[in-house]
């Protein structure tokens, strides 16, 4: 039985995928910002951020009017 906790702290210690550091200039060519959303981001964060932190806070403009 402590051999089963162990290794879910030991999981939960890993860094997943959404706590991967990201280039921030990386991210906006990728996911299509605008430069002014780019350098909002930026500002914010520096030149690299969690991939989480970069999803949950970018916005994207519609081009539909």
């Amino acid at each position: 039985m402590a051999r089963s906790q162990e290794g879910t702290i030991a999981d939960a210690e890993r860094p997943g995928a959404s706590e991967q550091l990201w280039s921030v200039f990386e991210f906006a060519r990728r996911y299509r910002l605008a430069k002014r959303e780019e350098n909002r981001l930026l500002m914010l964060y520096g030149p690299t951020a969690s991939l989480h932190v970069l999803l949950a806070n970018a916005q994207r403009h519609s081009l539909i009017s």
